[in-house]
């Protein structure tokens, strides 16, 4: 069986250590950027999911420049004793400006001396030829991860959550990132209302046949002041029960290609927003019965550690 460190597959702790040879930790950034799907170019609501913090409650303060939010982001991770760090542009949609404003932003954080790589959050309808090329001229400098929120391939599920765009703009937009040697880290949400659990896996499936190198599994949250919330109280669909998350996850791992990068296993909900599922705050206690069950299963011989 093949191993990465003491795990059964490629976590994003072994990935960093065998890229950069030392300890990495990301720091969230939030650009002051809006969404297409916010502002009226798509829609207002945004995805029925996300919150009006556009997925970056735990990102930086927009009122402070880039380098003092990664200073901040440093201060506030010192006991994780990180020796290196990756700037990750989070909240809302960070391709979403004209490419000046882009360059500026990400050289900002690409300069600074204590980050090794930038990690930048987006859609893949916010991307076209220059902001591509761009982003290519910076990975010459330090690496430039592009994080796509695919959440499916479910075009049913897509219109539902108001993603905004279909399955070939993903493919498109993945196609021209790799023809220019960026890396591609895709976003997928377990537990979309409706979704069996053979469609998830599927999702699974399509992104080992496509040229990516990270993956992101998230469990749906539901939030205070979103649509999805007023569909949860209506009783329209049920969040997964810890066990059913915890053996999918698992399903996910088996499956997904020795060559991607697992960067997530589960997620954090906002407490102060959460209004279900409760479990999915106690974090370490998820990814031990997430690890638990891979020796279960025979898939990992080791000792279990936090991902």
């Amino acid at each position: 069986m093949r191993r990465w460190g003491e795990k059964p597959y490629y976590s994003l702790n072994y990935y960093l250590q065998q890229t950069f040879g030392c300890k990495v930790y990301k720091v969230a950034l939030n650009a002051g950027m809006s969404c297409p799907n916010r502002d009226g170019k798509i829609g207002t609501g945004g995805c029925i999911f996300c919150s009006a913090g556009g997925s970056g409650e735990f990102a930086g303060n927009r009122n402070y420049s880039i380098t003092e939010q990664i200073g901040q982001g440093i201060a506030g991770t010192s006991k994780f004793h990180a020796n290196a760090y990756v700037a990750y542009f989070q909240a809302y949609t960070n391709t979403y400006a004209p490419v000046e404003r882009l360059r500026e932003i990400f050289t900002e954080a690409i300069q600074h001396p204590k980050v090794a790589a930038i990690s930048i959050a987006t859609r893949p309808d916010c991307l076209d030829e220059e902001k591509i090329a761009l982003l290519a001229e910076l990975n010459q400098v330090k690496p430039v991860w592009v994080e796509l929120g695919l959440q499916t391939i479910w075009e049913e599920t897509a219109s539902y959550i108001r993603r905004g765009y279909h399955l070939d703009c993903f493919e498109d937009a993945c196609r021209q990132l790799r023809e220019k040697g960026l890396t591609v880290i895709v976003h997928v949400i377990l537990g979309l209302p409706n979704e069996t659990k053979e469609q998830m896996l599927a999702t699974i499936h399509y992104l080992n046949d496509q040229d990516i190198q990270g993956i992101k599994l998230q469990l749906l949250h539901v939030l205070k002041g979103t649509d999805l919330a007023s569909d949860y109280k209506a009783g329209k669909f049920q969040v997964l029960k810890e066990e059913e998350y915890v053996s999918l996850v698992v399903d996910c791992i088996e499956r997904i290609s020795p060559e991607i990068v697992i960067h997530r296993l589960t997620g954090d909900g906002p407490k102060d927003l959460l209004i279900a599922p409760f479990w999915s705050t106690r974090k370490m206690q998820v990814l031990n019965e997430i690890h638990h069950e891979l020796k279960i299963r025979n898939t990992w011989q080791g000792r279990i550690l936090e991902v």
